[in-house]
């Protein structure tokens, strides 16, 4: 339905906003602890969240559900081994390169999705691979200056935008076959109890870097995770994977502006133009005809009525 397509547009736009302005608690958070801990802690508070969220709304559910299912259970694990994958490749990596030039490398999972896409079968209409091109060219204006060097954490970046294309698929596979809210929780647990199990080997903390950090830990794990993370999953209930990573690949945008904002990071001319490209890949990409999005309304269709 246009309804749930134009609404699953608005929760990614406003995932990618958030998780743009997140970049930056990732950063601050690091001068007290480190990377791994610092993304255990914000998965775990995410988890402690979602939990009476999810308790709550099956209180007032006239229809009690049943327990999680073995799929639920299994693709809420494989999304969060993923997900604990390229978050701590791109909270180590953001150690060694400005929040802006992450937001960028990041969001060239915007072209790993659809190539990854066609080995599953997944075909992309010509408008996401024009608006994914967009992208992809506005990024780099907004974020690769003239002496653009690679850097080891740009490297890491990278490696983490082929995580999160894989994130992004697996993301719309399972949430159009389970609940999302619950699906997302098992996702955070999993990506909290690895980040925490890699902490505690490879880290030391004191208990006053962890207070000194608590301001970005709550930021990034409330807006980051709860809320970011599982509006991802309610909206790719009703998106193709392709077009979700074109809006969700935004954050490139929305972490420019914060760091420019919070961190002195510049934005020249060159950037609002980039920004403005990555508005209309975005568009193109959603208004461009595309034959697959009636598929998946009618699978998304098929998948609602049968949870009901």
């Amino acid at each position: 339905m246009p309804s749930q397509a134009l609404r699953a547009d608005l929760l990614m736009l406003i995932t990618a906003m958030i998780w743009g302005s997140v970049f930056v608690a990732q950063q601050l958070g690091m001068e007290n602890i480190g990377p791994f801990l610092y993304s255990g802690l914000r998965f775990a508070l995410a988890s402690l969240v979602l939990i009476p969220v999810i308790l709550l709304m099956q209180r007032g559910s006239r229809q009690p559900r049943p327990a999680p299912s073995r799929g639920l259970l299994l693709g809420g694990i494989i999304m969060g081994l993923a997900l604990a994958i390229g978050i701590n490749l791109q909270q180590v990596g953001l150690l060694f390169t400005t929040v802006t030039n992450s937001g960028f490398i990041t969001g060239l999972y915007v072209i790993v999705v659809p190539l990854l896409g066609l080995f599953i079968g997944q075909r992309s209409g010509l408008g996401i691979w024009l608006g994914a091109s967009l992208a992809v060219v506005g990024m780099f204006l907004l974020s690769v200056g003239e002496g653009f060097t690679v850097a080891s954490g740009d490297w890491l970046q990278l490696a983490g935008a082929f995580v999160w294309g894989l994130h992004v698929l697996l993301v719309g596979f399972f949430a159009s076959r389970h609940d999302p809210l619950r699906l997302a929780l098992v996702q955070f647990i999993t990506c909290a109890v690895v980040s925490l199990a890699l902490a505690l080997l490879l880290e030391s903390t004191t208990l006053d870097g962890i207070l000194a950090a608590a301001p970005a830990i709550l930021y990034g794990g409330i807006f980051g995770v709860a809320i970011g993370f599982t509006l991802q999953v309610i909206a790719q209930q009703h998106a193709i994977a392709s077009h979700a990573a074109i809006i969700l690949s935004l954050e490139a945008v929305f972490a420019a502006i914060a760091g420019a904002w919070l961190l002195g990071e510049s934005l020249p001319m060159r950037g609002y133009l980039g920004c403005a490209l990555m508005f209309a890949g975005m568009l193109l990409a959603q208004l461009w005809p595309n034959p697959a999005a009636k598929v998946l309304s009618g699978k998304a269709a098929d998948a609602d009525a049968a949870r009901r």
